[in-house]
């Protein structure tokens, strides 16, 4: 893959993976897709990395899928197109259920497919030069299996505008959407991700997967009895963990719990 993506992770647990073909605005094809997803189950079943930045080498953050790669998807049968679909709706999944935390760290440009890895992404930092776009319709295309986390991010009334319009927006309405969380100066963008990093480091890793876990079961509502006694039981069962008696007999013993380092 002339390594088109780059891991690396810390002392601290922080794995930072890092789209690396600035050639073609970090774009990508069937098989940097396949490399994406089992990096990312690699790195879920690591027990030594606590959280996730997903970043990008170059000027942008990702412009989708590959010319190259749609150019052959053209000329695949209905059944091969499918498989391919499937394939990116695989990674998207991968992120966006992640156990552990994860940032995107936008600092160019996100188009298509770039704007679905950004969706699926519980924090979003980006540069003032960060912009957006989800351009399929002006290739005949639709942003289908990336929708889900997009209308997730900016709901269905700012979806029906964005995919038929195919605008360009800047970061400012990015944030405005709810897409983008903060949105600092280019070379701030580093320290603030670290900052973050530093701040989810100090909590529970078992109950911020749980919170993630969490945040999807009661954001697919109704709230009825159902969901109201499943709530109760999974506060029931974090209070039970070893890392929820652990936080609460460290609160009071004035003390760090075990998951802080140093």
């Amino acid at each position: 893959m002339d390594n088109y993506l780059l891991t690396e992770i810390n002392d601290s647990g922080v794995a930072t993976l890092t789209m690396n073909r600035p050639e073609v605005h970090n774009a990508f094809d069937d098989k940097l897709i396949t490399e994406f997803i089992c990096t990312l189950q690699e790195l879920e079943a690591n027990p030594q990395v606590r959280l996730l930045i997903l970043a990008a080498n170059g000027k942008s953050f990702s412009a989708g899928a590959d010319l190259g790669w749609m150019r052959r998807m053209a000329d695949y049968s209905h059944e091969e197109n499918l498989q391919d679909a499937l394939q990116l709706a695989e990674l998207m999944k991968c992120l966006d259920r992640l156990a552990k935390p994860t940032i995107a760290q936008v600092q160019g440009a996100a188009f298509g497919g770039g704007v679905g890895l950004v969706a699926c992404c519980d924090m979003v930092i980006a540069s003032s030069k960060a912009s957006f776009c989800l351009s399929e319709v002006k290739l005949g295309l639709i942003p289908a299996v990336i929708s889900p986390y997009v209308i997730s991010a900016i709901g269905t009334r700012h979806a029906r505008r964005y995919f038929l319009s195919a605008e360009r927006f800047d970061v400012a309405e990015a944030q405005r959407l709810n897409l983008v969380h903060e949105v600092v100066e280019p070379d701030e963008l580093h320290s603030r991700v670290a900052e973050y990093c530093a701040v989810l480091l100090k909590n529970s890793p078992a109950a911020m997967t749980a919170a993630k876990e969490l945040v999807a079961a009661v954001g697919r509502g109704p709230i009825d009895d159902v969901m109201i006694h499943d709530t109760a039981e999974r506060i029931a069962a974090t209070r039970a963990s070893a890392e929820g008696r652990d936080g609460l007999s460290a609160f009071f013993e004035k003390r760090k719990p075990d998951w802080v380092k140093g």
